[in-house]
């Protein structure tokens, strides 16, 4: 199989980086899943083991949110005319994904466990108990590191991997149909386009903090007291402008920490000229990383926060200040990361301090002379000819000419002679080069990889003395991450009226609104309320089209979701019960398999809003006291230049079930249908209502139920969740008792005994 992967110091935040194994159980086990990841960018092993049933709903999940470069599965699960289920969905749903095919034999579970003992740094050694029995992970993850490492042409250092076993309960599931119905990540009409959850909450400052937003949106969390000490921390940083102001400038010059990581944790199979280089500039990163920790520190000095705390406790690991100072005895103090490719030349030309080797600064002078002698000649060559030419570079070309002209300088619009290799004209300006500084530059380039090649041998060997506390760096990419994903979270708020959510048995959201609509939208969007209990967990939604049903529910949905991740949501006020998996099911959607079956259970389980045109659905409240109808109102205008009634849409949500009936036929009477056809259609339409309404009329028994069943549930809430003061409380159950007696006149007349 052919591989292509971009080198990964080019790599940009969410382009795909990740490689994913996937294997299956056989036989008896069939349907057992075992699947390891690893990051290009970051060096971090992620494995899971589940069950799956026959629609294989969690492995494609899964994968959507990993969104990876490549797919590795065994050549047993494809064989041609006779591949496996789960290999036939996974290549329908990942067409533009790498899919790699190795044989089985490497799907090793002892070889797995060996290179996890090998390869996992100390402190997350105890995944090794978590995986033990676990083989078909294992089984992935032996697969997985013997094709990275035949395709890096490296291996990774001894204890340089983080190794995490993560199994799916520990956040809420978002199956992919969803992310893409919610527009969490990627827009719809536009892959390009912010307006998505994500591009409303990004304002990170490092591709880490980037990475770990759009895995949190994708994965929200399920613990209630790790979502309220995020939330603390975005209060915190909200109240206090100085420690918000200088976290986001210090956050700004951290470099992608986990790729650094990733990178120095990987040893060479070969010492090429390239590999040299790559070391040498990310040591010099690596300085300019650990540099920052005490500003980091200094910054975070005041918290008050646990979590705040913690992450300024993480950064008092001894082992930054022991690197660094390892770093300083051999790296020149003002050795450091800079924009622009002939600056950081010169960076790793000079990094290594004078008088360390000879032989070293002999090269360096060489390559300075060189340098100097092509300004010198580019600057005579201008002199000659009169020309404006100025010396530029390029890490592909080198050294080369430029000049910008209105070529009134030029006889005839020709270059002299002397230059005639390599001419090209963009609109005004010529790039160009001549024989003789094409030769000063292969000198110059044979003098930098002298350069090079003494300076990655004493490069080596103060890595061989620094690896063994290197670790501490990714304590650092997480605290880095995670600060930089809080400070977008109060970045948002700070542009937008956002309210802090809270956790109860109930999903209770006072003026509401859409987070990504208030983007698009000239004007803030229509706020709604929302109040869904135990009690009355099922809502049926109705209004014509276009009133606003669908962007209501995703609303509601995404307000859930920034809640989960500890984000501020855009409310006057919030209450959110937690979700441990969020669906969304379009009508349109008629794979049965996958919707039917599990369609009931989430209904019965879940938090429902459902929206429909089918306003006869609106009478099973009647049947089930916990449905509740709402519907979106709207207005009737008269349009006097057509002489005809046009609907104004108000977005306004309001009790009760919508009095805008018949769509169809509204539509029927003003197109080409022929009048006769609309009106047998009315006549079949007013039959079905009467016998509907005969069959679903409500007796008073059921009216007495319902009124019971609302004051019950009312009265558990109470009991669970109030915080009042007795006099409070007295006055609130009085008024409790009012409303069921004005909801329920005729209960008497039914049972003297109302007193349930």
């Amino acid at each position: 199989m052919e591989y292509s992967a971009t080198s990964s110091s080019a790599v940009s935040a969410h382009s795909p980086s990740v490689i994913v194994a996937v294997v299956e159980g056989r036989g008896l086990a069939r349907g057992e899943i075992g699947m390891a990841s690893i990051d290009l960018k970051s060096p971090q092993i992620i494995l899971s083991q589940f069950a799956d049933n026959t629609t294989y709903a969690k492995v494609i999940t899964k994968l959507k949110i990993l969104s990876p470069l490549e797919i590795i599965m065994s050549n047993t699960a494809c064989v041609v005319g006779n591949s496996t289920k789960l290999f036939t969905l996974i290549t329908e749903n990942f067409k533009n994904v790498n899919f790699t095919t190795i044989q089985r034999k490497y799907f090793n579970e002892t070889k797995g466990l060996e290179y996890i003992e090998q390869l996992c740094i100390t402190e997350f050694s105890t995944v090794l108990m978590e995986v033990q029995s676990k083989y078909y992970c294992l089984a992935a993850v032996a697969a997985l590191l013997k094709y990275v490492e035949f395709i890096q042409n490296s291996v990774y250092a001894p204890k340089s991997l983080k190794i995490c076993f993560q199994g799916s309960e520990q956040t809420a599931m978002i199956d992919s149909s969803s992310t893409q119905n919610l527009e969490l990540i990627i827009n719809n009409q536009d892959s390009r386009s912010s307006h998505t959850l994500f591009g409303v909450l990004n304002y990170t400052k490092t591709p880490g903090g980037s990475r770990r937003l759009r895995s949190n949106i994708l994965e929200p969390l399920i613990d209630v007291e790790t979502i309220n000490m995020r939330l603390d921390c975005v209060q915190e940083l909200l109240q206090d402008e100085e420690l918000f102001f200088g976290l986001q400038s210090v956050l700004a010059r951290f470099l992608d920490t986990e790729q650094l990581l990733s990178v120095l944790v990987q040893i060479p199979k070969q010492d090429t000229i390239t590999a040299a280089e790559s070391k040498i500039t990310n040591l010099i990163y690596l300085k300019h990383t650990l540099e920052l920790v005490d500003p980091l520190k200094i910054t975070l000095k005041n918290c008050n926060t646990p979590l705040l705390r913690a992450y300024y406790g993480s950064l008092e690991d001894k082992r930054f200040v022991i690197i660094l100072d390892k770093i300083k005895t051999v790296i020149n103090d003002d050795a450091r990361y800079m924009k622009g490719c002939l600056n950081m030349r010169t960076q790793k030309c000079y990094a290594v301090r004078s008088n360390i080797n000879e032989f070293l600064d002999i090269a360096r002078r060489t390559y300075t002379e060189i340098v100097d002698d092509i300004a010198g000649m580019i600057s005579q060559l201008a002199e000659k000819y009169s020309l404006p030419l100025r010396t530029s570079f390029s890490s592909a070309r080198g050294f080369f000419i430029q000049m910008t002209t209105d070529c009134t300088a030029l006889p005839n619009d020709q270059l002299p002679s002397e230059f005639i290799k390599q001419i090209s004209k963009v609109k005004n300006s010529y790039s160009f080069t001549s024989a003789d500084l094409i030769k000063m530059n292969e000198r110059c380039q044979e003098s930098l990889r002298e350069i090079y090649h003494m300076t990655y041998m004493i490069v080596c060997k103060l890595l061989s003395e620094i690896y063994e506390h290197i670790h501490c760096l990714h304590k650092l990419s997480d605290t880095v991450s995670m600060l930089d994903m809080l400070l977008s979270f109060a970045h948002a708020c700070t542009l937008s009226d956002y309210v802090r959510p809270e956790f109860t048995d109930t999903l209770a959201i006072k003026h509401g609104w859409h987070p990504i609509l208030e983007k698009i939208s000239v004007e803030k969007p229509v706020a709604n309320n929302t109040y869904i209990t135990e009690g009355s967990n099922f809502f049926i939604i109705t209004g014509p089209n276009m009133s606003g049903k669908s962007t209501y529910l995703k609303q509601i949905a995404l307000c859930q979701i920034m809640a989960q991740i500890g984000s501020y949501v855009p409310a006057e006020y919030a209450s959110f019960r937690i979700a441990e998996q969020i669906f969304t099911r379009i009508s349109t959607d008629d794979d049965i398999e996958t919707n039917s079956s599990t369609f009931m259970k989430e209904m019965k389980e879940a938090f429902t809003l459902f929206a429909t045109h089918f306003l006869e659905l609106c009478h099973i409240d009647v049947l089930y006291p916990n449905v509740e109808n709402v519907h979106f109102e709207v207005q009737h205008v008269e349009n006097t230049s057509r002489n005809k009634e046009a609907i104004l849409y108000t977005y306004k949500l309001s009790k009760g079930l919508t009095e805008e009936k018949n769509y169809g036929l509204k539509a029927a009477e003003v197109s080409s249908l022929p009048p006769s056809i609309v009106l047998d259609a009315k006549e079949i339409t007013s039959q079905i209502t009467r016998q509907i309404l005969q069959s679903q009329r409500s007796t008073p028994e059921m009216e007495r139920q319902r009124a019971v069943y609302h004051l019950a549930t009312r009265l558990v809430q109470t009991a669970r969740n109030s915080q009042l003061d007795p006099d409070s409380l007295r006055t609130y159950l009085s008024n409790l008792k009012k409303k069921y007696e004005a909801d329920f006149p005729r209960a008497k007349q039914v049972s003297g005994n109302t007193e349930e």
